[in-house]
Formats: C-alpha cells, structure tokens, sequence
C-alpha cells in the first residue's frame, strides 16, 4: 500500500500557514491582513512593524489570489528544496520577503504590500539558473525567462490599471537571480 509523503516541509507549511492565513483574514473581515499579513508604511516603534516585513507574504486578499499564487509555488517549489534543503529554501523565502517589504516601505506609496508572488517570481528565476553546470555560466533559459518575465511586468506596470505590484515581481525576481547566482558558486 502507497502512504503520502510530507514531501516538502518548507513548501507545504508555507502553502497551508498561507491558507490559515487567508481564513483568519476572512473571518476578521481583513483585520489580521492589516495587523500581520501586510506591510505598509507605519511606526518604527511598533514591533509587528518589523514582523510584517516577514509575513506579508503569508496573506493573501482572497481565493483566487491565493491559488494564482500557491499553483505556481507548489509546483516549482518542491524541486528546488530539495535541490538546495529545506533551510536554504526557507532563509530565500525570507530574503525575498524581507528585501520585497522592505523596498515597499520605502518607496512613496499608501498601500499594503501582501501575497507570496515576489516569492513566486524568485522561485522561478532561481529554477532557471538551477541548471548551471559550472560557476560564471549564465544559462540561456535564464535570459529567455528574465526578457519575458521582465518584459510582461514592465509592460503591465505601465498599462494595466490593476493593484498588482510588479515592482515587487521584479525585485523577487533579482533576488531569485542573486541567490541563484550565489548558490551556484558554492
């Protein structure tokens, strides 16, 4: 008989933190999407200041917003654990949110910053160059994926009249190349 396997604890953690996340957000009518689940502009003195740099990317608006961003997590996810372990996948989710939070905070702008797609784009960057045979090699799917990814997200930011942030697309995607570049010398 075939039994389940927990195949990818850092992956499926993140998927269901992020779905108990989405249900508290709507059994608090978006109270703890604004109190944890977000990051946006607010005082240095407030401890859950610094905890939102982190989390933000464990909410999400809705459903729908929720499964865009969990599909692709989940299916490129679990192959890049196991390629770099379980720590190593979990501190880039980190760096990601951390580098993605924080540039929202500082750039002028009134919204929250929420939803795992910063980390989505740096999964897939890093999946990219997670092929690179020898240290200084720049894989061609690399560039391919970075002139198309780039190219959709500047185009949308100019005109698509959405709250997406591809701002923050792009700067998961440059973590994603930046750790992908280091891991691949190491």
């Amino acid at each position: 008989m075939k039994s389940v396997k927990w195949n990818s604890p850092v992956v499926l953690s993140f998927a269901l933190i992020s779905g108990l996340a989405l249900i508290l957000n709507i059994l608090t009518a978006g109270a703890s999407n604004r109190l944890v689940f977000s990051v946006y502009k607010g005082s240095l003195t407030d401890p859950l200041f610094y905890v939102r740099l982190f989390t933000h990317v464990l909410g999400h608006m809705n459903f729908s917003h929720y499964t865009n961003n969990m599909i692709l997590f989940l299916m490129v996810g679990p192959l890049l654990e196991e390629k770099y372990g379980s720590r190593c996948f979990l501190e880039i989710i980190a760096v990601t949110a951390f580098v993605t939070g924080l540039i929202h905070v500082l750039l002028p702008s009134g919204t929250m910053l929420l939803g795992a797609s910063g980390v989505d784009f740096a999964l897939i960057i890093l999946a990219s160059i997670t092929g690179t045979r020898k240290a200084g090699e720049i894989p061609m799917t690399l560039i391919i994926v970075a002139l198309i990814y780039i190219g959709q997200q500047v185009y949308e930011g100019v005109f698509a009249a959405d709250n997406i942030s591809q701002l923050t697309h792009i700067i998961g995607g440059l973590v994603g190349a930046f750790c992908g570049m280091y891991l691949s010398r190491q």
